[in-house]
């Protein structure tokens, strides 16, 4: 990918995640556009581009090794699965593109990617609620790794976090120089 690319590849992956967004967190796909230009210019991290007659029908990202400060990988728990994985970040196909093989294809140099570092496994996020996709992966040998959810609890709100308080009378100097209870420093 072409840094100049990067804007057309922004607007791809707001459509083909539209539907998914629509119904998750917003840390979903795709980030912000800056979080995004950055990434283009991090070491380590290869973003795939696929066309057809100039148009974006596919994109993939992708790195070698847990990068970033946007994820929340361990890399522990790969090294005790004797596990080099290849970390897939993004793979996007365009919604009119779905069901004619351009996601296979994707997979493939995906695949072919990961074995030429030497590594054996591809690892991926999927939306719990992107049900198309999480059969297709399943479909191609996927499987679930970690039991991570998210997780929310509603926190009860007070109608003010401090509310005020009175202050207590001026001492005289003499009572002034001893800390009273509740005033550490005596200040």
């Amino acid at each position: 990918m072409a840094r100049r690319d990067i804007g057309r590849v922004w607007d791809f992956l707001k459509v083909s995640f539209r539907d998914v967004n629509a119904e998750t967190v917003e840390y979903q796909r795709p980030r912000s556009k800056h979080r995004f230009e950055e990434v283009y210019e991090e070491e380590g991290i290869e973003q795939l581009l696929f066309e057809v007659e100039g148009d974006i029908v596919a994109y993939a990202e992708c790195s070698y090794e847990v990068v970033g400060s946007d994820n929340w990988i361990n890399p522990r728990y790969f090294e005790k699965r004797d596990m080099r994985p290849l970390f897939v970040d993004e793979l996007a196909v365009h919604p009119e593109m779905h069901g004619r093989g351009v996601g296979s294809f994707v997979l493939e140099q995906l695949h072919h990617l990961a074995r030429v570092h030497g590594l054996n496994h591809l690892v991926l996020e999927v939306a719990e609620n992107n049900e198309r996709a999480l059969e297709w992966y399943k479909k191609r040998s996927f499987k679930k790794l970690d039991a991570a959810i998210f997780m929310a609890c509603p926190v009860d709100l007070e109608p003010e976090l401090l509310p005020p308080r009175e202050l207590p009378p001026v001492r005289d100097e003499a009572a002034a120089d001893e800390p009273s209870e509740g005033d550490p420093g005596g200040e």
